[in-house]
């Protein structure tokens, strides 16, 4: 009843820039805090950026600078402005979300499916 949709990924050269944004709906009661991860090929997947409910962010050091997350508390949206693309950028990008439902529980985890970026030459 949750979900999680990513867009805005693809494929751009080094220095580059991208947008991703990640949609949440369905039977929502709350979100708390929200975050973008990747994962490349061979490798685990790692926080990039988060965002709680009072706007708070972080952002990995390997991105910080270049990234910046931001949310449409309206639109159940986050996104995440990706500028200076380094080829070690590229990976799949998952948004997550902490999320209780309308049809009540506790707060859980979902995830998007994940939209996938390639920094190439």
């Amino acid at each position: 009843q949750v979900q999680l949709v990513e867009s805005g990924g693809g494929a751009v050269q080094p220095g580059g820039s991208l947008g991703l944004s990640c949609a949440a709906s369905g039977t929502i009661f709350s979100i708390s805090i929200m975050g973008w991860y990747r994962q490349a090929p061979g490798k685990q997947r790692e926080l990039v950026a988060l965002i709680d409910n009072d706007g708070r962010t972080t952002h990995v050091s390997s991105v910080k600078g270049r990234f910046t997350i931001s949310r449409n508390h309206v639109h159940k949206t986050i996104y995440l402005e990706m500028t200076s693309l380094k080829p070690e950028d590229s990976a799949v990008y998952f948004c997550n979300a902490i999320v209780r439902s309308r049809s009540g529980g506790p707060n859980l985890p979902y995830w998007g499916q994940g939209t996938q970026v390639t920094v190439s030459s």
